[in-house]
């Protein structure tokens, strides 16, 4: 176990919000950087997390943080995927772009490693350049013409996928990317057009309409030029090679499958597409965000998040969810309808699907299903608007990222183990070996009761016994004071959610916090703002 020791309180949440003293707590030198986890991969009993590269062996106490990655440690890129084969890693980078249109999302490059992450390669983004033949391509022996990318914008890796040398890119606007030489060049993947059934090579009049005039509103003119901005079904969100080494891309079009994509020329790929036609063993709705393979059974499960806008025929029709399917896309089965999941694992028969309402829980195969209450651990909690956003399982265990730090479980959601961002009191860190030795620290701070739900006020008991925490405004009046306990040596954690001992909310404003232990008095001010 992980998080162990002694449990020392996790008093019930009362009427006036929560305001409690946990612990003990551990304070690894090696952490996780950031308590939101979008992105988590395994294989054997290793798991890699974004949105740095940290990674956990055997569930050991200690996330061990790469060398070599220095465009990550500079924050200058960060990870939005992680896929895994054996010793092969290929995270893919991405940055807020600042644009005149307002903050955009934007591709960077990968980072690969052949070694288990010892030692790790870039690269580059691909763009295009402005040279000869560069707007044309052939499929099946016909010439097309296609759009020309020249711009990282709206093209981050929304998800990878490796096997041997071969690396697959989901990304938006620059649709679904291929490698075959472990990322050292990449190449543009044919897609049929939006609502095209299928796209192989014996067909040579392929259609991919962009519109080129616009009046009130509908397209009047449209040119033949495959543009992966323009096209729904180029849009990528999702890539999953299967252990039948098909491919997997879900778009904003729906699902792709591909039996030879892994190893054939691009102008030879053949896909079959299925988009959302409201049928009962159909898609719950046509944006694919995440892929998910039962290896034992070969099932692949999907999430659908809702597409159809004004015009569409399937207006109002379609619905969050997830399907699975056990023939290669011919049939789905509906689950879950109505909720917005970000990430499924699957193991031993349970299936975990994490989503901005809950983590779901099936203990046979996704026929039933139960919602998680709020997730504790020995000695601590997660927040309850904490969201569900990643899953993954290891030999041992089976681990979820959330945006209040990572879970995990070797009794399928019986118990669990929680991970977060955890800088020891005493000074330096696996990010900041310098970092002061401090009495204590507060974070976030500034606080916001809306954005953040709790404040934590971490701080060190040398002499075990009684500890009282009060908090106090400006004019040092008493706001709270939180339950005394008995504490033994060790990090404690004082959490409070903006809520006087009334049950009101508070001011906007400074407020200081006293601490006193068995022989001492801690004292810090964090800064309150809605």
């Amino acid at each position: 176990m992980k998080y162990f020791l002694i449990l020392v309180v996790l008093t019930s949440l009362s009427t006036q919000g929560i305001a409690q003293i946990i612990g003990p707590l551990s304070s690894e030198f090696n952490s996780i950087r950031q308590n939101g986890v979008s992105s988590i991969a395994a294989t054997g009993d290793t798991v890699w997390i974004s949105p740095a590269l940290n990674r956990n062996v055997d569930n050991g106490p200690e996330w061990f943080r790469p060398t070599g990655i220095d465009f990550i440690d500079n924050g200058d890129a960060r990870v939005f995927s992680i896929d895994l084969d054996g010793n092969t890693i290929v995270a893919g980078l991405g940055f807020t772009s600042q644009t005149p249109a307002g903050p955009q999302p934007a591709g960077f490059g990968y980072y690969i490693s052949n070694d288990g992450g010892e030692n790790w390669q870039f690269s580059e983004f691909l763009l295009d350049r402005f040279v000869e033949g560069d707007t044309t391509f052939v499929y099946g022996g016909t010439e097309y013409t296609r759009k020309r990318i020249i711009v990282p914008e709206q093209s981050p890796p929304y998800n990878v996928a490796v096997k041997d040398e071969v690396i697959f890119s989901a990304n938006w606007a620059s649709g679904l990317l291929r490698s075959t030489d472990s990322g050292q060049s990449y190449e543009r993947v044919i897609l049929p057009p939006f609502g095209v059934d299928e796209l192989i090579p014996e067909r040579n009049d392929y259609v991919w309409p962009d519109c080129q005039r616009v009046e009130n509103g509908v397209c009047t003119e449209s040119a033949n030029i495959y543009n992966s901005v323009g096209d729904d079904n180029l849009k990528g969100f999702a890539v999953h090679i299967d252990t039948q080494n098909r491919v997997w891309f879900g778009s904003a079009g729906g699902i792709n499958v591909s039996d030879n994509a892994l190893t054939a020329p691009i102008d030879s790929i053949r896909w079959k597409n299925v988009g959302f036609d409201n049928s009962s063993d159909g898609l719950l709705a046509r944006w694919i965000i995440e892929i998910a393979e039962d290896t034992a059974t070969g099932r692949i499960w999907m999430t659908n998040w809702l597409a159809e806008s004004t015009g569409s025929a399937f207006q109002g029709l379609d619905r969050f969810g997830i399907v699975y399917t056990d023939d290669g896309g011919e049939t789905f089965n509906q689950r879950l309808i109505g909720e917005k999941i970000l990430g499924i694992t699957v193991k031993d028969n349970h299936v975990f699907a994490a989503g901005e309402n809950g983590l779901f829980i099936s203990a046979d195969g996704g026929d039933s299903w139960v919602k998680s209450p709020q997730i504790r651990s020995a000695n601590t909690f997660l927040k309850s608007t904490t969201e569900f956003q990643s899953a993954t399982s290891t030999n041992d265990r089976v681990w979820i990222g959330t945006t209040d730090g990572i879970i995990s479980t070797d009794d399928f959601g019986r118990s669990w183990e929680i991970t977060r961002v955890n800088f020891p009191l005493t000074g330096g860190n696996t990010y900041d070996e310098s970092a002061k030795t401090v009495d204590s620290y507060a974070y976030p701070n500034p606080y916001s009761p809306n954005q953040h739900e709790v404040v934590r006020i971490r701080f060190n008991v040398t002499n075990p016994g009684e500890i009282n925490v009060q908090i106090f405004d400006f004019g040092m009046n008493l706001v709270r004071e939180l339950d005394e306990i008995q504490a033994v040596n060790g990090s404690y954690e004082a959490i409070w959610n903006g809520v006087d001992q009334y049950g009101r909310n508070v001011a906007n404003g400074p407020y200081f916090y006293v601490i006193e232990t068995d022989g001492s008095t801690i004292k810090g001010k964090l800064l309150l703002i809605e």
